[in-house]
């Protein structure tokens, strides 16, 4: 029962901080200034990418826990996506993380504390 609710938590947690890189999109690319054109859609594509990927792993996530949360799948659905999200975390640490600004800078928690709350769920 805890397992299942930490597991939905960071389902939830997932997909609000994957929407919440979507629609930022057109002022991030902005922010970079007078560059290229496609320079300007290559940052929305990542950004993008980025966004719908959380979004992605937390549904998926979700979706393994509301069939069979103690399925072999779903334990290598949050194993991998653990695993996915801890490595987010280290590139957001050694980029984002050095921006001076905030939502940058939360990536790399939001990422390590979603992973910490699957792994708990996985096994409570």
């Amino acid at each position: 029962m805890i397992g299942n609710l930490l597991l939905y938590c960071a389902s939830l947690l997932l997909v609000v901080w994957g929407v919440a890189h979507l629609f930022p999109t057109k002022n991030v690319v902005k922010g970079f200034g007078a560059i290229s054109l496609d320079n300007q859609r290559i940052i929305a594509m990542e950004w993008i990418n980025e966004g719908v990927t959380l979004i992605f792993s937390g549904v998926l996530t979700a979706a393994v826990t509301l069939v069979d949360p103690a399925s072999l799948v779903a334990r290598i659905v949050y194993w991998l996506t653990s695993v996915m999200l801890n490595a987010l975390s280290v590139i957001s640490l050694f980029t984002g993380f050095r921006v001076n600004f905030l939502p940058y800078r939360l990536c790399p928690i939001i990422f390590t504390g979603t992973s910490i709350l699957i792994l708990l769920g996985m096994y409570l």
